[in-house]
């Protein structure tokens, strides 16, 4: 008797270590926001102090968006594309059509939410903690939610209905790391504590135009 484990189709995630030129471009493109500095939380779900947009258009920034990001926009619709592809009529493309980045303090969050437009992505430029050490802070050490202090966690529905997390652990190794995921998946980021320092992630939407 042969017996077979089969998958059910489902979506997912695509993640990568960006490129080291394109870190540093990134990194000009957040210093030249700080100069005139646009605020973007009243269109965001975030319970931060700091969220700036970022110039899409920056001439800084067009390899990132023509080579990388096209590149893991890619690999989702061919590992996805059956229950993702975008729906487009001619003469329209995929565009990022906005893009931000979020500087967060001790005790700041983003609860669960979602994009608009087709896809999302985040990107972490800077970690000041590491989850190992935060999940032994009195806060969480005796909870059975202890994987939960400081991470970013997709949420989402298995095909039992259950309602399942899946969780990056912040650390410094993820440092120059993307995820790009389709906009409407749930996500959230939890709180960290006794430390003074500022974690800086870039966030986008990418629509149809």
């Amino acid at each position: 008797m042969e017996l077979i484990a089969r998958s059910l189709p489902n979506n997912g995630v695509i993640e990568g270590k960006l490129p080291d030129d394109d870190i540093k471009n990134l990194w000009k493109l957040i210093d030249e926001a700080k100069k005139k500095p646009e605020d973007m939380r009243n269109t965001l779900a975030g319970n931060i102090n700091s969220s700036i947009r970022l110039d899409a258009q920056s001439p800084l920034i067009e390899t990132f968006i023509n080579e990388t990001l096209n590149s893991f926009v890619n690999k989702h619709m061919e590992a996805y594309g059956a229950t993702n592809r975008p729906i487009m009529k001619e003469g329209q493309t995929l565009a990022v059509n906005s893009l931000w980045v979020n500087f967060q303090r001790q005790t700041e969050f983003n609860p669960m939410h979602d994009h608009a437009g087709v896809y999302s992505f985040v990107m972490w430029m800077q970690i000041p903690t590491s989850f190992e050490e935060q999940r032994k802070l009195p806060i969480a050490i005796n909870s059975n939610a202890n994987t939960q202090i400081s991470n970013f966690a997709f949420t989402y529905v298995d095909i039992l209905g259950k309602i399942k997390q899946f969780t990056y652990r912040m650390e410094k190794e993820a440092e120059g790391y993307m995820v790009l995921f389709p906009a409407s998946l749930q996500h959230l980021v939890n709180p960290f504590y006794d430390n003074d320092g500022e974690r800086i992630s870039i966030s986008g939407n990418i629509s149809v135009i």
